[in-house]
């Protein structure tokens, strides 16, 4: 047995999917029998993952090298896959492990699928298809744990967006950072998820009394994360301080934006935003900025 359940949420529109700590909300646009079969398809492709992922978890917290790979399941390829790129940094392939089940959800719904428009949203971490002339609206806040909408965009098919993720220091994982909020949008969710981690990491003032770290392993012994310090609490900190941290998250998500990794990228911390990437031009339409930004939502 995995455990793996499959329901439709009460408006009746959308599906989803749970096992254990992974909990899948799906929307599908389209002819109601084609959505209706792209749900089975979801749903059968989904079971076994939960399974799957715990059988290869030593070789997922271990860092990714350019090696020939042992791992052999499915979303486990695509977690390596997507660490693999960003392999200067000290990565494992569980750094992408939400968007890349994110992405396998929504790549066996299209198997043979005519669909207009498609997310997987795996707590955040967001897998999307846009059929040519659809568009998809994403709502963007400044703290992951408080989902106020401060910031509007719509993308568009043409716009090479497959993928968002949000990642903070009060977010589902550790981070090394003090970023309220870092949003990526890239190519699938998996590079989205793995870029989001590394620049919330480094949005980080240095060594201050502001910011409380406990080693990884104290708050969780199985943390592939191990003895590196992560943020538990961070406390007001000076202009100058924003500064410094923010500083070294923009410079790293336009380094990434560069190297063709993501699209763009929103950073908040304390108050101040940076963007990274061309959300105003040819990526990104139709923004209504009410604020500083940063967490997306489906």
């Amino acid at each position: 047995m995995t455990g793996a359940t499959a329901s439709m949420l009460p408006d009746g529109k959308r599906l989803h999917l749970q096992a254990g700590p992974i909990d899948l909300v799906i929307d599908a646009d389209g002819d109601a029998t084609e959505v209706a079969r792209a749900f089975e398809q979801a749903s059968q492709a989904f079971e076994p993952v939960l399974v799957d992922l715990v059988a290869e978890l030593p070789l997922l917290r271990a860092p990714v090298s350019a090696g020939l790979s042992r791992l052999t399941g499915p979303v486990a390829r695509r977690m390596e896959a997507a660490a693999l790129n960003f392999a200067g940094h000290l990565v494992t392939p569980m750094i992408s492990v939400a968007g890349a089940v994110a992405d396998h959800v929504l790549s066996a719904m299209m198997v043979g699928r005519d669909l207009d428009r498609v997310y997987v949203n795996n707590g955040g971490d967001i897998a999307l298809y846009l059929k040519e002339g659809q568009v998809f609206d994403i709502g963007i806040v400044s703290r992951v744990d408080a989902p106020e909408i401060s910031m509007r965009a719509r993308v568009r098919n043409a716009d090479g967006v497959g993928g968002i993720a949000t990642s903070g220091w009060r977010g589902r994982s550790f981070s090394l950072g003090v970023a309220d909020a870092v949003t990526v949008l890239a190519s699938d969710a998996a590079l989205a998820d793995v870029a989001a981690t590394l620049i919330a990491n480094e949005i980080d003032p240095g060594l201050c009394p502001q910011v409380e770290r406990t080693p990884a392993h104290d708050l969780d012994p199985d943390s592939d994360l191990g003895e590196r310090f992560v943020t538990t609490a961070v406390h007001p900190l000076s202009d100058g301080q924003v500064s410094v941290a923010m500083d070294r998250g923009q410079v790293l998500a336009q380094r990434f934006v560069g190297a063709g990794f993501i699209v763009a990228a929103a950073l908040s911390l304390q108050g101040r935003t940076a963007i990274a990437g061309q959300l105003t031009d040819k990526q990104m339409h139709n923004i209504e900025q009410t604020g500083e930004a940063c967490y997306a939502v489906g």
